[in-house]
């Protein structure tokens, strides 16, 4: 199955009152793992990479090569949709040149009417390219790729300002941040969300820094519209976890164990084991 646009998968989300996992692929064994773990279970996917993994992975045509190879190698036949992750101006043009299906203009960090001109245009470019396109009002909080935000809550008019631009999906900072979760978090603000909900009507919203979100506040943010969960520390972790029982545990040693296939698969289970409890947690099972 061919690179699908995400605005089908997150409609039908919407729609349904579930949401589609997009989680952010940093090699080989993260995407197959994923892949695999999607077609299991029966659920479109997003394959999000941020511009620091693409530039890990050699480039957006790399990525893009990779992930077709794979489609059609493992006959994955639900939906993926490949996108780029708070891409700036230019890398979501560069993406948009190396086929990705997908990208997400972060324009944040730039006043409103900066953030308004810059989507704006790149809109414009996804309709006539059939892609699908996610804007960000209210930075996320934490770092990613340089960007840090401290998890400000999003102005719900400006909100709506940057969905009547035609975006396909749009992020709100709701207090959520990337990475891990400090023990004096607030928690995500249900009343900005509410009332972006109200503001944005059909449009599918999405909640960045999934990662350590109690499942509550996660099923509580898909009633009032998220439509779309970002993953990626949490991936991380459990496979630094399964790695690293691995190696302590002396199985590197032990006969052919240094071989990377051998050394990783502890890890790639660990990806797989936690994709499938967030799409069990997300609803998006047998959605495909």
């Amino acid at each position: 199955m061919a690179l699908v646009n995400a605005k089908e998968m997150l409609n039908k989300a919407k729609a349904g009152h579930y949401a589609v996992g997009q989680f952010n692929i940093n090699n080989l064994e993260w995407t197959k793992a994923i892949l695999l773990t999607a077609q299991e279970m029966n659920s479109p996917v997003i394959l999000g990479v941020s511009e620091g993994a693409g530039k890990y992975m050699c480039g957006y045509n790399t990525v893009v090569g990779m992930v077709k190879g794979m489609i059609e190698t493992l006959n994955i036949t639900v939906p993926v949709a490949l996108h780029l992750d708070h891409g700036s101006y230019e890398g979501a043009k560069a993406c948009i040149e190396a086929g990705f299906s997908s990208i997400m203009f972060d324009g944040s960090h730039y006043p409103i009417d900066e953030n308004i001109a810059k989507t704006k245009e790149l809109v414009a470019i996804c309709e006539e390219k059939g892609l699908s396109i996610e804007a960000e009002v209210g930075s996320i909080g934490g770092e990613e790729d340089g960007v840090v935000g401290a998890g400000e809550c999003a102005d719900p008019d400006e909100c709506k300002m940057i969905a009547d631009l035609g975006v396909t999906m749009l992020a709100a900072g709701i207090g959520n941040i990337h990475g891990k979760y400090p023990a004096n978090w607030a928690g995500l603000s249900f009343e900005t969300l509410a009332a972006v909900q109200e503001k944005t009507g059909t449009m599918p919203l999405v909640l960045h820094g999934g990662t350590g979100i109690p499942a509550d506040m996660i099923k509580k943010a898909i009633s009032l519209g998220v439509s779309k969960i970002n993953v990626n520390t949490e991936c991380q972790l459990a496979f630094q976890e399964a790695t690293r029982k691995y190696i302590e545990a002396g199985k590197d040693l032990e006969g052919k164990g240094f071989d990377p296939r051998k050394l990783l698969a502890p890890g790639v289970e660990a990806i797989k084991a936690t994709v499938k409890e967030k799409i069990e947690l997300f609803g998006s099972a047998n959605k495909a």
